[in-house]
């Protein structure tokens, strides 16, 4: 009976902190200005870090249909966890930005919170515009089945999806770690497009 009351009482948290982030109210041109910049600095810096750790990684996003890059501020709270974040994609034939937002589930064991960012690169312009266009949901046996997979050509210390995708997850140091994520969901942020 007291699992059942700790999932709720973490369940009850997790639709606070989401319902709280929807009720940020309308946002100024101004402010708008600044988070676009902002997540263009992230993206940036983010991907000086991959270069550095993974210097094959830099050929591998310029050589790519196009790529996505996103900071994620994670918690977990007993068996619950749960992140989200905001990012952006970039076509690399056009250059065209399309801001993004992501939501994260993770259950397991655990008490804490961390930030850490991952790099998306899309080998396919067809996987690209799924992305862009129509959002991302991932499941944990995407996930699975991803981490299983081998990721040559500048994508060691990557995760490699069947359908052109590879996916590193950074640290808030820049250090490459292991990819946990098991269910996430990306979709476009109407807020900055």
């Amino acid at each position: 009976m007291e699992m059942k009351k700790v999932l709720k009482q973490a369940a009850a948290l997790i639709f606070l902190i989401v319902f709280v982030a929807g009720c940020a109210g309308t946002k100024s041109k101004s402010e708008m200005n600044a988070e676009r910049e902002a997540v263009r600095t992230l993206t940036a810096q983010t991907l000086d870090q991959l270069y550095q750790k993974e210097p094959a990684a830099k050929g591998a996003v310029a050589n790519a249909a196009g790529y996505a890059v996103f900071s994620d501020f994670g918690f977990k709270v007993m068996v619950m966890g749960g992140a989200g974040g905001k990012g952006m994609a970039v076509n690399n034939a056009t250059k065209q930005e399309t801001f993004m937002k992501m939501a994260e589930f993770q259950p397991g064991l655990g008490l804490g919170a961390e930030n850490y960012r991952l790099v998306l690169i899309f080998w396919n312009t067809d996987a690209f515009n799924t992305f862009v266009t129509s959002g991302w949901e991932f499941g944990a046996n995407a996930m699975a089945a991803a981490k299983n997979r081998s990721g040559g050509g500048g994508a060691a210390g990557a995760v490699t999806f069947g359908h052109g995708v590879r996916m590193y997850q950074l640290s808030d140091t820049g250090a490459i770690v292991g990819v946990s994520i098991t269910a996430a969901k990306y979709h476009k942020d109407d807020d900055l497009n």
